[in-house]
């Protein structure tokens, strides 16, 4: 089987945080925390960034912007109209109905293209909706305690990602490829 990451690997781009801006137009409380959103991506695209503190920033702003879950959906529904052609067709066609998409992006995000992706096997963090806060943030080494929680020790044959941020993921993959821009290279 072969794992997939999302973000800059299937999507180009940061997903949440192009969510983000996309609902600015209907959200102006978002504009106070772009500063946060812009400083928290820097650290993680540097993988300067813990999950404690990763989970911690997502949950105030899930709580101090967010209204409720229907406006969280509609949201998403509006954002993938315009968003979608930043899928990588390319890289989803290598993906089969077994092969599993693993990220840290929240589940209603990502779920809401599953019929976009080739496969329905989809690991991301997940949301409570009852109070705006992360149930299980899906980053690091929780990639890797999430997928053995559900597929056990089966082999990754080939592991896709853009970071190594998911070092953990890369360590227990027979075959890494990193992404960039839609180019692949092995690195292992």
């Amino acid at each position: 089987m072969k794992v997939f990451d999302f973000d800059n690997t299937l999507y180009h781009g940061e997903s949440a945080v192009d969510l983000a801006f996309f609902m600015i137009k209907n959200n102006k409380r978002i504009l106070l925390w772009i500063p946060r959103i812009l400083w928290n991506l820097m650290k993680y695209k540097l993988c300067l960034v813990n999950r404690e503190g990763m989970e911690q920033a997502i949950n105030k702003f899930l709580q101090s912007v967010i209204r409720d879950k229907e406006e969280l959906f509609q949201q998403t529904r509006q954002f993938w109209k315009t968003h979608a052609h930043k899928l990588d067709r390319r890289i989803i066609s290598l993906i089969k109905p077994d092969d599993i998409i693993i990220s840290a992006g929240p589940d209603f995000l990502i779920g809401a293209v599953k019929n976009k992706l080739g496969t329905s096997n989809l690991l991301c963090s997940e949301i409570n909706y009852e109070d705006m806060s992360v149930k299980y943030l899906n980053f690091g080494d929780n990639k890797v305690k999430r997928f053995r929680q559900l597929y056990g020790d089966n082999k990754i044959s080939a592991f896709f990602t853009d970071s190594y941020n998911d070092k953990a993921m890369m360590d227990i993959s027979e075959k890494v490829w990193l992404v960039s821009k839609g180019k692949i290279k092995r690195i292992r």
